[in-house]
Parts: C-alpha cells; sequence; structure tokens
C-alpha cells in the first residue's frame, strides 16, 4: 500500500485578498489595541462618565494597515491563484 503525503486542500471561497504582499496584520492591530486601551485607561481614570473614543483615532481603518485593504480578482481565476 503506497502512503501519500498530506497535502492540504485548502481553497479560497471567494477571489478576494489583500492588495499589498503582507503576509499579516499583527503587528499593526498590536500597536493600535495598546494605544486604544491606554487612551481609554486614562479616560477612564479622569472622567468615568464620559463617552468612549472611537477606535479609528488611533489607526484601526483598513486603509491604515499594512494590507491596505482588500482586492476582488473577478471571475477568470485560476486554481493556483484560489490556493491558500
Amino acid at each position: 500500500m503506497k502512503m501519500e503525503r498530506n497535502v492540504s486542500r485548502s481553497r479560497r471561497k471567494t477571489p478576494i485578498t489583500g492588495i499589498t504582499t503582507a503576509r499579516s496584520e499583527k503587528f499593526d492591530k498590536k500597536i493600535w489595541h495598546r494605544a486604544y486601551r491606554h487612551a481609554e485607561r486614562q479616560r477612564l481614570h479622569t472622567n468615568p462618565y464620559s463617552f468612549p473614543r472611537h477606535h479609528f483615532e488611533f489607526g484601526a481603518h483598513a486603509w491604515n494597515l499594512s494590507k491596505d485593504g482588500k482586492q476582488y480578482w473577478g471571475l477568470d481565476v485560476t486554481a493556483s491563484l484560489m490556493r491558500k
């Protein structure tokens, strides 16, 4: 009996991906979450009944992160592009 390698068969469901070649936005998210938590902690110490700040003030918008948003490839996508 021939043993085969365990090959991943995961595929994208829709032809959408990040615009740049950045593999992850983990570092960007880590930085802005830290800034947001710091500002909220300060706000709660000074005036606990004030409204919370919006997270877009700290760079949480998709266009400010490494991947710079997403793009749609269209309908004529090859199988090699749909691999993860």
